[in-house]
C-alpha cells in the first residue's frame, strides 16, 4: 500500500530494499537500468564523496529498508565487526559458496539496525530481567521447560541465560514441550498479557524451539515515529507491523529458530549479548523546524524524518551520500539538475559529490533521509 499499487507477484512484499548491497542493489532510472552499485563502482569519489570513500571504501555502508511485518519474522542477531570479518574470512577459506543456504557470514561487515514505526509495531527485543522469566516459567508449569531452564536459577545471570538460549534450542524432539507450553500460554495469556505473543509465535510456527526462547525476551511495542536500534548480538524478533529500517550494508543474520531457513546455534551463541538492560526506545532530536534525526552510535548510518507542512521547504547541506524515501505525500527535490518528484513509496539517491539540495512539498510530504554517521 505504501507504494500505492498491488504487489506484482501472489504473495507477500515482506520487504523492500533500497542500497547498493550486491544481493539485491537498487536500480537508478537512466534508461540503461544501471544498478546503484555499478554506478558506484565505476565513479566511487563522485557517487560517494570522498570522505566516504576514505572511511569506507568504494561502498554505500548503509541499506535503506521498507519493513511489512505482517507475520514474526526470525529470531535473530547479528555479528559485531571483528566476527563478522573473522566468519567471513573462516567461510571463504572452507570453499562455502557465498548463496550457499548454510552460509552464515554472506560479507565481512556488521549489520547494526535502527527500526523506525511507521504505525502501531511490535517486536521482542534483548532479554528481559531473569527475575521476570522465571516467574513466567514457573506460572506456565511445563515440567521439561522448568528442567531445560534450570541455569536461570543456577547460575550467573548471563551465562545462564546463554546456557537456557542453548538448551532450549538443541534439545531434541522439541514439538512436544512446544506443544505443552503454548497450551499453558492459552490458558495463562488472559492473567499474564505478556504471554500472547510466545502464545501466537506457537501458531505461527508449532514444534519451533524459538517459540520458547521467546519467554527470555523484552517485549517491545512501538508507536507512529519511536524507534528501536540494535546493537551486535541483541537477539531479536520483528513481531508485527510497518517500519523502515536503516542498517549497516550487510546481509550477515544469526538465527536461532521461527523461521525455515538456515540455523546455526553454536554460530548465535558465539555473537550472543547477554544483558539485561533495559530497551532504550529513540525519538527524533529537533535539529530545525521540519528534522528530527534518530541518535545512535553507529558509524555508517544517520536515520532522519522531515515532515514537511503544505508549501512547506527544507534546504539540506550535505557531506555524503544520502537516500530520501517518502512515506507520506510527495515533495520535489531540487539539486544541480531537473527537479525529482518524490513519490510515497519511492527513493531518490543524493551522490557524495552533492554540495545540497531542497526539498518542496506542494500539499505536505514526509520523508525520511538516510546518510552515513558521524565518526
Amino acid at each position: 500500500m505504501l507504494q500505492g499499487r498491488p504487489a506484482p507477484t501472489d504473495q507477500p512484499e515482506a520487504e523492500l530494499w533500497m542500497g547498493a548491497h550486491p544481493r539485491a542493489p537498487s536500480r537508478l532510472r537512466d534508461g540503461r537500468g544501471t544498478s546503484l552499485l555499478e554506478a558506484i563502482e565505476a565513479r566511487p569519489e563522485a557517487m560517494l564523496g570522498p570522505a566516504v570513500c576514505r572511511r569506507f571504501g568504494a561502498r554505500l555502508p548503509f541499506l535503506l529498508k521498507v519493513l511489512a511485518a505482517a507475520e514474526p519474522l526470525s529470531l535473530q542477531a547479528h555479528p559485531d565487526a571483528t566476527r563478522a570479518r573473522a566468519g567471513w574470512e573462516r567461510e571463504e577459506a572452507a570453499g562455502i559458496d557465498r548463496d550457499a543456504p548454510d552460509r552464515n557470514y554472506r560479507d565481512p561487515w556488521p549489520k547494526p539496525e535502527l527500526v523506525c514505526a511507521l504505525g502501531p509495531f511490535s517486536a521482542l527485543c534483548g532479554f528481559a530481567p531473569v527475575e521476570r522469566s522465571r516467574a513466567w516459567i514457573e506460572r506456565l508449569a511445563v515440567p521439561t521447560l522448568r528442567e531445560l531452564a534450570e541455569p536461570l536459577w543456577s547460575e550467573p545471570v548471563g551465562d545462564g541465560l546463554a546456557a537456557t538460549v542453548r538448551a532450549l534450542l538443541t534439545m531434541p524432539e522439541p514439538a512436544a514441550v512446544v506443544d505443552a507450553v503454548v497450551e499453558a500460554c492459552r490458558r495463562e495469556h488472559e492473567r499474564e498479557a505478556g504471554l500472547t505473543w510466545p502464545m501466537r509465535l506457537g501458531e505461527s510456527y508449532p514444534g519451533d524451539p524459538g517459540v520458547l526462547v521467546a519467554l527470555l525476551l523484552r517485549q517491545v511495542e512501538l508507536r507512529a515515529g519511536e524507534a528501536l536500534f540494535l546493537g551486535p548480538g541483541r537477539l531479536h524478533c520483528y513481531l508485527q507491523g510497518t517500519a523502515v529500517e536503516i542498517m549497516g550494508s550487510s546481509d550477515n543474520v544469526l538465527r536461532g529458530g521461527l523461521t525455515r531457513k538456515h540455523v546455526d546455534v553454536p554460530e548465535l551463541l558465539s555473537v550472543l549479548h547477554r544483558g539485561t538492560e533495559a530497551v532504550e526506545v529513540v525519538r527524533p532530536r529537533a535539529v530545525s523546524a521540519t528534522e528530527g534525526v534518530y541518535d545512535t552510535p553507529t558509524p555508517e548510518f544517520s536515520l532522519s524524518s522531515l515532515e514537511l507542512p503544505a508549501a512547506g521547504r527544507s534546504s539540506i547541506a550535505i557531506t555524503g551520500p544520502e537516500l530520501l524515501l517518502c512515506v507520506e505525500g510527495e515533495a520535489r527535490v531540487h539539486g544541480e539538475g531537473e527537479p525529482l518528484i518524490l513519490r510515497s513509496g519511492h527513493a531518490v539517491f543524493v551522490p557524495g559529490s552533492a554540495a545540497s539540495y531542497e526539498l518542496r512539498a506542494a500539499a505536505g510530504a514526509r520523508v525520511f533521509r538516510a546518510t552515513v554517521g558521524e565518526r
